[in-house]
């Protein structure tokens, strides 16, 4: 399950992304808010890591004007490697070496097309597990949980 969360300005690409995700037949949680009224980044991106970190969701989608602020507070919560993203070659990379939990999108800096591309290489993309980036995914985790490296 991909949970998708937004504030006012993500909204058009959050719709791109649900087609997407229905497209590609994978089970979506839409929390974001469904209108243009202004609303606050901190609140959608700290409830969708919530579900990620959980488990209740497998990874999560997250959308602001510049994808900053609500990547800033995703990655407050214990478990979560959001990753902003604004190309294909860095959600493959941010999935591949990173194993990124969460993707963060600009819909002021991306336009709606883009941003699905970017949506489905990420998707698309598994973590290379073993080797040196399973070791520096645990180095973060270590540093997550305040250990010295």
């Amino acid at each position: 399950m991909i949970v998708l969360a937004n504030d006012h300005s993500g909204l058009e690409i959050k719709k791109a992304i649900m087609a997407l995700l229905d497209e590609m037949k994978l089970p979506c949680k839409n929390i974001g808010t469904d209108s243009a009224e202004s609303t606050d980044y901190p609140l959608w991106g700290y409830r969708a890591a919530k579900l990620v970190a959980s488990g209740e969701c497998d990874r999560g989608i997250i959308i602001c004007g510049t994808g900053l602020g609500i990547s800033l507070s995703a990655n407050k919560v214990k478990g979560i490697r959001a990753a902003l993203c604004s190309d294909c070659y860095t959600a493959k990379l941010s999935r591949e070496h990173n194993d990124s939990n969460m993707l963060a999108l600009g819909a002021r800096v991306l336009g709606t097309g883009l941003a699905v591309l970017i949506a489905k290489t990420w998707l698309e993309t598994p973590f290379e597990l073993g080797g040196r980036h399973s070791k520096r995914v645990a180095m973060i985790g270590d540093i997550e949980k305040g250990m010295e490296l």
